[in-house]
């Protein structure tokens, strides 16, 4: 299935300064610039996006959102959905229902680490019925066997997985249009 831009949501979890340095399996500036990738074409094509963290305030550990977030998304960073601990994102309330408030049932998601904090709300929100892709080079985890067995528990959920320029790609599915204009220069 096809995802397109107007049937789609972005979900951003947990990409915070600390947490980001776990996810030895994507280098950081790649897993950097892929996050941004996919910030700034929600933000030129209108996706929807909704970010969130958890436990900002432990600045020893996980600290804030990449600051580079509030720079391209400043309205979806000021709603961001601040977790105090829990570790499924989707079993906050907030966070669940900031998703659900999209109004899509596509779900481009992404985060780190993939084995603590991404398997988990990806594969609740397809059992609560969303369609979610998740971006494989957007996240990480701590070595390759936990990046690996991630991959294998969300496929096993319904999850499918894929890389930020595939998806951004199959949203834009023509060059050619205002949302090629968007992605060509972030892709390149």
């Amino acid at each position: 299935m096809n995802f397109k831009i107007d049937d789609t949501a972005f979900i951003l979890i947990d990409h915070q300064v600390g947490t980001n340095t776990w996810a030895s399996t994507t280098p950081l500036p790649l897993l950097q610039r892929n996050v941004l990738i996919l910030a700034k074409f929600a933000k030129g094509t209108d996706i929807p996006i909704v970010l969130t963290s958890s436990q900002e305030d432990n600045t020893d550990v996980q600290g804030p959102l990449m600051p580079e977030l509030q720079d391209a998304l400043p309205e979806a960073f000021a709603r961001r959905i601040k977790r105090h601990g829990v570790v499924n994102a989707w079993d906050d309330p907030a966070f669940a229902a900031a998703c659900r408030d999209t109004g899509k049932k596509n779900f481009v998601m992404a985060g780190v680490t993939t084995d603590v904090c991404m398997v988990a709300p990806a594969i609740s929100a397809v059992q609560e019925g969303f369609t979610v892709k998740v971006v494989c080079d957007a996240c990480g985890s701590t070595n390759q066997i936990a990046e690996e067995m991630s991959w294998r528990r969300m496929e096993a959920g319904g999850v499918h997985l894929t890389s930020t320029n595939a998806i951004v790609a199959e949203l834009v599915g023509n060059w050619a249009t205002p949302a090629g204009a968007v992605a060509f220069p972030l892709l390149t």
